[in-house]
């Protein structure tokens, strides 16, 4: 018996870890729930999986950490939005216990914090790629590995140039093809900015070289990732776009639990297609592997600026080609500490925020 700890227990991918142990009582206990908004849905979560120990408020960051460390849990889930979960994940590792980590900005954010602190295989990825890409790796040995290759939706404007872009609206950005996921994702999803986080997620967790991690355009979204060896092999991962397939093996990796997806049908005619990537039109994966390169506080700073950039779009301050213009003014404004700590860290997130701010006012 599993016991676990759900921090986002209200958004989606605590919902959806929620729905596959729903289905497997007797292989997880749920010990402890901790949610940003929604105190009702919290409240019946709770009372369904008959959990004692809850915290409830976006700006209880403190409270989150106490529950990780105070809570008898096997695996802790961290599922929270955006770079509040560095704290969470921190603590996580701290206890030693196993993180299962669908907040990516814990890990781009906190960089050589986390994982110093992280013992082998103590970070399980619950990205579906980075899923796909730990799945795919154990065909082979760490010095076979050639390169690794995340796949991209493409989003909701594949196949567009730059130009058309400009008088994107809101709403458009959030029609995406494949996924159904809350509005910051949604939107790093158009612009692909959340792919170029995706490549300093893998970069951290694979210690795989820049230089060695491709992005291809795959519309269908059935393959989540590939790695590729010495031998010229390469190993892929598909499955139907569903994250409870990657959050049931993040909570009990590496062993998979029957029944939670509904696998392909090889009966049926398909056609997948693989593109290049326009680096024209979308140029966030070259500016996240340049941000990536450079550490330190960089990917703090570029991440900060992106969420302000993205709320600013979405409150009508700023067009859609401003928001990626922005995080790189920001990014190249940025002057790092001399050493990478929780509070240069924070620091230097005010100051992206702010600096964000200002150039969007000045827009």
């Amino acid at each position: 018996m599993r016991r676990v700890l759900i921090l986002g227990s209200t958004g989606s991918i605590g919902t959806q870890a929620l729905d596959v142990i729903r289905t497997r009582r007797d292989r997880f206990d749920v010990v402890g729930l901790a949610a940003g908004r929604n105190a009702e849905l919290l409240a019946a979560q709770a009372r369904e999986f008959d959990v004692a120990d809850t915290v409830l408020g976006a700006d209880a960051p403190e409270e989150i950490e106490r529950l990780v460390r105070s809570v008898d849990a096997d695996v802790v889930l961290n599922g929270i939005t955006g770079s509040v979960g560095l704290g969470p994940t921190l603590a996580t590792l701290e206890t030693g216990r196993t993180l299962a980590l669908a907040n990516k900005e814990s890990l781009i954010v906190g960089g050589d914090l986390v994982t110093a602190l992280a013992a082998p295989g103590q970070i399980v990825p619950v990205d579906s790629e980075h899923s796909a890409i730990a799945q795919a790796l154990r065909a082979g040995e760490p010095r076979e590995v050639r390169r690794l290759v995340l796949t991209a939706s493409g989003g909701p404007f594949r196949g567009r140039d730059r130009s058309s872009l400009e008088q994107v609206t809101p709403a458009e950005a959030l029609a995406h093809p494949t996924w159904d996921m809350g509005r910051v994702v949604t939107t790093n999803s158009a612009t692909l900015v959340n792919k170029g986080l995706e490549v300093i997620e893998a970069h951290l967790l694979f210690g795989v070289d820049y230089d060695d991690i491709d992005v291809t355009v795959h519309p269908q979204s059935i393959v989540h990732s590939m790695v590729e060896f010495i031998d010229g092999s390469t190993i892929a991962q598909a499955s139907p776009p569903d994250m409870r397939l990657p959050i049931s093996l993040g909570l009990d990796w590496p062993h998979r639990v029957g029944g939670v997806g509904v696998p392909l049908d090889w009966t049926t005619a398909q056609t997948w297609a693989f593109e290049p990537l326009d680096a024209e039109a979308f140029p966030a994966v070259e500016l996240a592997k340049s941000v990536g390169r450079a550490g330190g506080t960089y990917p703090a700073v570029f991440n900060a600026a992106n969420e302000q950039a993205v709320d600013a779009f979405h409150e009508g301050a700023l067009g859609f080609l401003g928001i990626l213009d922005t995080v790189r003014r920001v990014v190249d404004a940025h002057t790092p500490p001399a050493e990478l700590t929780r509070e240069s860290l924070a620091e230097a997130e005010r100051w992206a925020r702010s600096e964000a701010d200002r150039l969007i006012a000045d827009a």
